[in-house]
């Protein structure tokens, strides 16, 4: 299974759009986003897709709409950390990295999905994998994690 993983959109809906077209192109059977959607209308754009979300929220969506969207709409959602299974893998989304020990110390993960920074990452060292898709506020940046290979490809279409 590939899975799209997004992060710190916010409201870029030309580069949100841009994104989520590649969707289709990797044929993801699901998407992460890693918060810092900033409106509602970024919330919509994804929801559009109809593609399996799994989200959480950001220190910049102060709006309660987005929350309550996510809620109700989003395959599933947490507003601070969120764990499931995607293609035998355990993953575990919050938007601050600091946050990995917080909600995570006592989980068995094999990969935990940040934002915030606005930068990519793949941890190597670490037996769980962490990844930092990038933000797509500064260009097309996103990954693709394929949960059978293990494996992340990191993608910036500018």
């Amino acid at each position: 299974m590939k899975i799209l993983i997004i992060s710190d959109s916010h409201g870029n809906i030309a580069n949100l759009n841009h994104v989520m077209g590649f969707a289709k192109k990797y044929r993801v059977t699901s998407v992460i986003h890693a918060g810092d959607w900033n409106n509602l209308e970024s919330v919509e754009t994804v929801l559009s897709y109809e593609i399996p979300l799994h989200a959480v929220l950001g220190n910049a969506d102060i709006d309660p709409t987005i929350g309550k969207q996510l809620r109700v709409k989003s395959e599933k959602f947490d507003e601070n950390f969120l764990i499931f299974k995607s293609g035998g893998r355990t993953i575990g989304i919050t938007h601050k990295p600091s946050n990995n020990t917080e909600y995570f110390s006592d989980t068995k993960l094999d990969l935990i999905i940040n934002g915030h920074l606005h930068s990519k990452y793949e941890s190597k060292e670490t037996q769980i994998k962490i990844i930092r898709p990038g933000a797509i506020i500064t260009g097309n940046n996103f990954a693709i994690f394929d949960t059978g290979s293990n494996r992340v490809e990191f993608i910036e279409d500018d």
